[in-house]
């Protein structure tokens, strides 16, 4: 062993000079030396994309799963069996050729449109009340036709809303003591944006593009004071908004007590049916496909409450895999911001966080509606649900964070961006 190291001592000795400083890059060095190439690191996170496969993968085979039997139902008598899985196919298509794309615009051009892309939203949610623009479902206008597809503005909503409060969070760092002037603008590009959702009607994806932007305020680093004057004011907003609506307070009611004789069958039956199939699914769950909630008991089975599905045929098992996946996916983009924040690349650093922040909330709210521990609210699972606009939007928003890794990556190598 002494041997070998003193052989190896001697064989560097000849390919340095006496007192020459090593060379920090040390593959340029051996490939003068030797002639081989070192080996290449990979410029993106593969793990980041091997677990969004996989969630893209499980969530595919669930849809087809939650919406087989569907046709049965005489609502969707002219639907196939395959109706669903086709087109949320489609929309993985899409929204793969779309991420692609997206990967391959720097953040200095992200942070340009900024503004535009924010612009861009306010004008399609405005679009989606016009009548014979918006499409109707079950009373909400939410969508816009694009042919056979339809695409719903509030998804654009959240991730231009997030580009907007990075910039907006960077171009004011030097007053961001102030209240008036920091602050307030943002406050009321959010309410703008809150009004609009709220007349569709789609008080979830409100609460979730509140949640962003609440966070890049706080992660940007404004004052703290100012910061919980700003939450007490939405957390009082949104308790005025569910105590003037008697259909939310109904929700509310339903939750507290959804076995009751009155909501069992009315405001609490998809909640009821949701924690029914979780308890037959047990522990390891009654099989894939052996699902029993699926079949016409279970409302909106592939999209809002396709968990609910999970854990019917995988169990306990499936469930806690479902949240460490997601538990891993926040974490990874949460640190992937912090790198590009330690190197004073803020901009980049905020939407990073701020794409873990919305990942990990909508998880953990659709999570735990499926599971009875929050009011029922109609968001999707990131990635899993059936919904072609989210998973459009999802995959373009970690695409630009895996376009920010990789960018990480060329600055701590010593490339340039």
């Amino acid at each position: 062993m002494i041997e070998a190291a003193q052989r190896l001592s001697d064989w560097w000795g000849t390919l340095t000079k006496p007192g020459e400083v090593l060379p920090i890059r040390l593959g340029a060095a051996r490939r003068a030396a030797t002639g081989s190439q070192p080996t290449r690191e990979m410029g993106f996170d593969q793990a980041l994309i091997w677990v969004t496969v996989a969630l893209l993968s499980w969530g595919l085979v669930m849809v087809y799963s939650a919406s087989i039997a569907m046709p049965e139902n005489p609502r969707f008598a002219n639907y196939t069996h395959t109706y669903f899985l086709l087109r949320h196919v489609l929309w993985i298509g899409i929204a793969f050729v779309a991420a692609l794309l997206a990967f391959q615009i720097p953040m200095r051009t992200w942070e340009k449109w900024a503004p535009w892309l924010f612009l861009i939203s306010i004008a399609l949610l405005v679009a989606v009340l016009i009548p014979h623009v918006g499409k109707v479902v079950y009373g909400a206008r939410r969508w816009i036709s694009l042919g056979p597809l339809s695409f719903q503005p509030s998804e654009l909503a959240k991730f231009s809303v997030l580009l907007y409060a990075a910039d907006y969070m960077v171009r004011k760092m030097e007053v961001k003591e102030r209240f008036f002037r920091a602050v307030l603008p943002m406050g009321v590009a959010v309410g703008v944006v809150g009004v609009l959702l709220l007349l569709e009607p789609d008080m979830g994806a409100f609460m979730v593009i509140a949640v962003i932007a609440m966070s890049i305020l706080f992660l940007g680093g404004v004052n703290a004071r100012m910061f919980f004057l700003i939450a007490t004011v939405l957390v009082s907003a949104f308790a005025l908004m569910i105590a003037s609506s008697e259909w939310r307070r109904e929700r509310i009611f339903a939750y507290l007590d959804p076995w009751s004789d009155e909501n069992a069958l009315a405001k609490g039956y998809q909640l009821t049916h949701s924690l029914i199939a979780v308890g037959r699914g047990e522990i390891f769950g009654v099989g894939l496909g052996g699902s029993v909630e699926k079949l016409h008991w279970l409302p909106e089975a592939h999209t809002d409450f396709l968990l609910a599905v999970i854990g019917e045929e995988f169990g306990l098992v499936g469930v806690v895999c479902i949240i460490g996946l997601f538990f891993w996916l926040t974490r990874r983009l949460m640190q992937i911001g912090r790198q590009a924040i330690a190197l004073d690349r803020v901009f980049a650093g905020l939407v990073a966080q701020g794409v873990g922040i919305w990942m990990g909330f909508q998880a953990f709210i659709n999570i735990g509606v499926n599971l009875g521990a929050l009011p029922t609210k109609g968001l999707t699972l990131p990635l899993m649900s059936y919904g072609g606009s989210a998973i459009l939007v999802n995959l373009v928003a970690l695409a630009v964070v895996l376009r920010i890794d990789y960018e990480n990556r060329l600055l701590m190598q010593g490339g340039r961006i």
